[in-house]
C-alpha cells in the first residue's frame, strides 16, 4: 500500500497541551469553588472536545445543564487566552514533519478541541505544515465520526485507504478504522499503550520518527 497523506491528531500527539487544559480549567473550577484536579486526572478527561472536560471535571453533584454550560463558556475565554502558554511540540515532531514535508507527502489535522484553537495552536506552534485543518464545530461530527476525516480524503483527492491517521486515544483509532484509514496510535500522549491495542491500531510508535520506517517498509505488518 502506498501512502500519499497523513492525518494527525493535534493534543497529545503533536502538542503536549496537558498542562494549559489543566491549568486553564483548574482556575475556572477555583473560581467556582469547585475542587481541582492533576494532570494525571487530566490525560483520562481529554479527547473528546472542551465541553467533555468540563463535564468530567465538575464534581458528581453539578453536572446540570446550566452549570456545564456556565462553566464551558468561563473555559472557554481562560483557555483562548492560554492555549500556547506552556503547550508545545513533543520532541520529534518538528524533525517527523520536516521530513515527511520533503518527501512531499500531504499533512492534515484533525482534532475534537474546539476549530478556532485548533487553528490557533497549528498556526503558532506549527505554521506551513497542514492543510487542511480541522476542530470541532458540531458536536454531532466529533471524533470517532469519520465525517471530517472523509472530508479531508476529499480534499486532498486522495482515497481514504492511502491514508495514515495518527493519534494517542482510543477515539482516534476508531475514528481511522471508521474512515477506511491505517490506524496508527503513539505511546508519548495522553493514554497507554494497551488502549491503543485493544482498540485496534494496526501500528504504535514509540518515537514520531517511526511513523518513517511504517512508510518506507516494503512489507506492512501488524508493529505493535
Amino acid at each position: 500500500m502506498t501512502y500519499k497523506a497523513i492525518i494527525f491528531d493535534l493534543d497529545g500527539t503533536l502538542v503536549n497541551s496537558i498542562e494549559d487544559l489543566g491549568d486553564s480549567m483548574n482556575l475556572v473550577l477555583d473560581n467556582f469553588g469547585y475542587p481541582t484536579h492533576n494532570y494525571k486526572a487530566y490525560n483520562h478527561f481529554v479527547g473528546s472536545g472542551i465541553k467533555n472536560l468540563v463535564i468530567k471535571a465538575l464534581p458528581e453533584t453539578h453536572k446540570t445543564h446550566d452549570i456545564v454550560n456556565t462553566c464551558f463558556n468561563a473555559m472557554m475565554d481562560v483557555y483562548s487566552n492560554n492555549c500556547t502558554v506552556k503547550t508545545k511540540p513533543y520532541d520529534g515532531i518538528l524533525e517527523l514533519l520536516n521530513q515527511l514535508k520533503s518527501q512531499k507527502l500531504k499533512l492534515s489535522v484533525l482534532s475534537n478541541k474546539s476549530d478556532i484553537l485548533t487553528k490557533k495552536v497549528v498556526s503558532s506552534l506549527l505554521p506551513n505544515y497542514f492543510h487542511p485543518v480541522f476542530g470541532l464545530t458540531k458536536e454531532v461530527n466529533k471524533k470517532p465520526n469519520p465525517i471530517k476525516a472523509l472530508e479531508i480524503s476529499e480534499t486532498l483527492n486522495i482515497k481514504p485507504e492511502n491514508i495514515i491517521f495518527v493519534g494517542d486515544t482510543n477515539i482516534d483509532i476508531q475514528t481511522a478504522k471508521n474512515a477506511n484509514m491505517l490506524a496508527v496510535g503513539v505511546t508519548w500522549g495522553f493514554r497507554d499503550k494497551k488502549e491503543l491495542i485493544e482498540s485496534g491500531a494496526k501500528y504504535i510508535l514509540n518515537h514520531p520518527t517511526d511513523l518513517l520506517d511504517i512508510l518506507h517498509s516494503k512489507k506492512k505488518k501488524d508493529w505493535r
